[in-house]
């Protein structure tokens, strides 16, 4: 699959769960306005029945201080009259709603009253939710009732000034005339609910959650999907990679053996026992050529299956190091190089798999010498360290660049070196290396910087811990 196709498959996916996630915040948006449209409806619903109950108390009221004046009149001039019970109430009330001042309707509300009102009518539509209501006076310019208790005294406006600050009330989304006519509006009824977003969002709250938690599945699968493609394409690329340098590295030594055993059945070779025996000793330096590219192979086969059979014993560092360096040495020098030995640890002895160890140490020298193209310079040293020994290989070759560096522990990974491939291998080394010293419950870090050289540091524990 090419990278143009992964992207336009990326883009596309992008494309749907953003489009995804836009559809359900419209949905989860148009549910939350439709919850709120019907709770306002409701409340409104509400304040009317209020307004309604308000008046006919505030006129039944009036209406008996009405009764009870005429009755102390006629008693008091003599007269008998008719029972109060006849008295035409509309009349009446219309008579009285003439003479009477609107605003005196707003003050004769009764605190109690409003309360129990305004209770009673919001439970009736199924509101119950903490609020904060108001009762305002136009001609006073403040509220005279503030949640059920009486804000200033009527006789008094010197307050008003202050109290017609009070918040959020002045702010209330819901507001209904009191007592209004076709002349004058003497004040109004204002309702606040502070937790009303929060009961709004409430209900959508569980479908939010689980379409988010959903969404971040799907994303969190997507983007894990998409990382497995890349590592498996780039995988794929390192492995194509790997079969054609191991098939570069065995057709060498096989076109050698070839050569080497077609010249000894040679006739004129073949009676000349020195040149047979320079021709065989060929073919077997040939052969142990491939087969060590087919151990390491086969090694990383058997780390890949934890099939690793590691025999553990005391194993002196230094003196498996001097011994690297002398068959390093040779290599080094023939590129006019030099290769040294700072060996300071005082306790070189650890506990340790001596055959695989070694091969850390061979391979760390043997990357040192093959990446310093010119009179290589190198220097392994060693130290003590807490609980384990610290040994460094520093070479001044061409380094690694830094965005390469967390990559050279992979398998079949090689720094890309562009159209040239001077250096022969299969990717295996440094990850045989790290496989091999954690394995021993070590690490091992890299710096470099390009154009300066390499140091790869390890460190190794003294004594193994016990599984």
């Amino acid at each position: 699959m090419s990278k143009k196709v992964i992207w336009a498959i990326i883009i596309i996916m992008s494309t749907s769960l953003v489009g995804v996630g836009m559809i359900q915040l419209f949905w989860i948006k148009w549910s939350v306005n439709l919850d709120e449209k019907n709770f306002n409806d409701k409340v409104i619903t509400a304040l009317n029945r209020v307004k309604d109950r308000l008046r006919q108390d505030v006129e039944d009221r009036a209406y008996s201080e009405l009764l009870k004046q005429r009755t102390e009149t006629s008693l008091s001039s003599g007269k008998e009259m008719d029972s109060p019970f006849k008295p035409e109430r509309t009349k009446d009330m219309n008579s009285l709603s003439f003479f009477l001042n609107p605003s005196e309707y707003l003050e004769a509300i009764d605190k109690d009253k409003l309360d129990l009102f305004l209770r009673q009518e919001l439970a009736d539509q199924g509101i119950d939710l903490k609020y904060e209501y108001g009762v305002y006076s136009n001609e006073l310019h403040s509220y005279i009732i503030v949640n059920g208790n009486y804000a200033v005294s009527i006789e008094d406006t010197t307050k008003s000034s202050n109290v017609a600050e009070l918040s959020p009330l002045l702010k209330a989304e819901y507001r209904i005339s009191l007592f209004a006519n076709e002349f004058s509006e003497p004040g109004h009824l204002n309702l606040y609910f502070p937790n009303k977003t929060r009961f709004l969002w409430s209900s959508v709250f569980p479908i939010l959650l689980s379409s988010t938690l959903f969404t971040v599945l799907i994303l969190f699968c997507f983007s894990y999907t998409v990382y497995i493609i890349f590592r498996q394409k780039k995988v794929s690329e390192m492995k194509t990679d790997f079969i054609n340098n191991m098939t570069h590295e065995f057709k060498t030594p096989i076109a050698t053996i070839s050569l080497a055993s077609d010249s000894v059945l040679s006739p004129s070779i073949i009676h000349d026992e020195n040149k047979v025996r320079r021709f065989i000793n060929i073919i077997k330096q040939e052969n142990l050529r491939m087969l060590s590219q087919v151990e390491k192979v086969l090694q990383m086969g058997q780390i890949e299956r934890n099939d690793l059979n590691l025999k553990f014993g005391e194993l002196d560092i230094h003196e498996l190091i001097e011994d690297a360096v002398v068959n390093a040495g040779l290599k080094v020098q023939a590129k006019g190089g030099s290769i040294h030995a700072d060996l300071r640890a005082k306790d070189p002895v650890i506990l340790a798999d001596h055959t695989h160890i070694g091969s850390v140490i061979n391979n760390l020298l043997d990357n040192a010498e093959k990446y310093t193209p010119e009179k290589p310079e190198i220097t392994i040293s060693t130290s003590d360290v807490s609980n384990g020994i610290q040994i460094s290989v520093k070479d001044n070759g061409i380094g690694i660049p830094k965005d390469a560096q967390k990559h050279i522990f992979e398998k079949f990974y090689r720094v890309p070196t562009g159209n040239v491939h001077n250096v022969k291998g299969f990717g295996l080394g440094l990850s045989y290396v790290k496989a091999m010293v954690e394995a021993h419950g070590g690490h091992i870090q890299v710096k470099s910087e390009p154009g300066k050289g390499s140091t790869f540091t390890v460190f190794l524990p003294k004594k193994q811990k016990t599984k």
